[in-house]
């Protein structure tokens, strides 16, 4: 996939097929967009591409809160080419494409730069100066210009339009489980491992500690059941987050226990991905009733991880 990371660099390409969104979740919705697209684009033996942001609307606009993130900007693009993609256009949302009108949108960009012969967009995509633009400009400014317009009704899920904002939610109340569902993968955190208080390898539970990301969404304190992915393996494991409140003042961090793992990871990349919210961060009364909770809590996470393929020790990811 040949990624291009602003206009000036996009000149004289063959013509494409083009999916148009900000794609911030790549969630089940996303996916269906940009799957049809390729689709699309193989049959019609043009090229396949994705236009997205490399950053998030609320950054640019004015009174507007910062919006948190769900996928690390790496991770969009390892999703998008894991679709057979050829082109990504990852362009910075900028103050001169805020103001554009919407028919300036489309001719500066879509028609100039991206060459377009079909669009596919989902039905609340908006562009153009104040969100004028829509689907129903596309497709009236499409026919004049000789472009087909593809609108993805909501894609639902038991009656639930699967959005970003929505599975925003779920995240930062903890509900991994119907996470998994609407975004069609687990959610994860990344980071490298920085060093603790090493408290954890003295009461027997070593951990892998990550730095929490303030730009990203996180879910709420307390333990859930995770995998945690190192140099390409996933393995099971369970994770706090959290202040560790039974033993001092901390900044909020996570902090994973591996399973049948005992190797030096200090410095290196890691992945954890929620599977399940267990119990509520608390205070516990003294070392031992803390050591006795997170033998408990191992016992219940183990099981499940026995009970459900997907948590195999050692199963390499894609």
């Amino acid at each position: 996939m040949k990624i291009y990371n602003s206009l000036d660099e996009i000149n004289n390409i063959e013509p494409t097929v083009v999916a148009l969104g900000n794609f911030d979740g790549i969630h089940r919705g996303h996916q269906a967009i940009i799957s049809r697209s390729v689709k699309e684009a193989e049959a019609a033996g043009l090229k396949s591409a994705v236009f997205t942001f490399s950053n998030h609307t609320s950054t640019i606009l004015k009174n507007v809160p910062a919006v948190k993130n769900i996928l690390y900007a790496d991770e969009k693009i390892r999703l998008i080419e894991a679709f057979g993609v050829d082109y990504m256009f990852n362009i910075p949302f900028t103050e001169e494409i805020l103001n554009m009108s919407p028919v300036d949108f489309i001719d500066r960009i879509l028609v100039d730069k991206f060459n377009i012969r079909e669009a596919y967009c989902g039905f609340n995509y908006r562009f153009g100066y104040k969100a004028q633009g829509n689907p129903e400009v596309l497709m009236k400014e499409g026919l004049a210009r000789g472009f087909g317009i593809h609108v993805q009704e909501p894609f639902e899920i038991d009656g639930v339009v699967v959005s970003s904002t929505y599975i925003r939610g779920l995240i930062q109340e903890g509900h991994m489980e119907e996470c998994t569902r609407f975004m069609g993968r687990m959610y994860s955190i990344g980071g490298k491992v920085v060093r603790g208080n090493m408290l954890g390898r003295t009461i027997g539970f070593p951990t892998c500690n990550i730095v929490v990301d303030s730009t990203m969404v996180t879910p709420p304190n307390g333990v859930y059941i995770t995998t945690c992915v190192i140099d390409g393996v996933r393995r099971a494991s369970i994770t706090n987050v959290g202040v560790k409140p039974t033993v001092g003042t901390y900044e909020k961090n996570i902090e994973t226990h591996i399973f049948n793992f005992d190797e030096d990871v200090y410095g290196k990349e890691i992945r954890v991905e929620f599977i399940k919210h267990t119990r509520g961060e608390k205070k516990f009364d003294g070392m031992d009733a803390l050591k006795k909770q997170i033998a408990a809590d191992c016992i219940q996470a183990k099981a499940y991880h026995r009970e459900n393929i997907c948590c195999i020790k050692g199963k390499k990811t894609r």
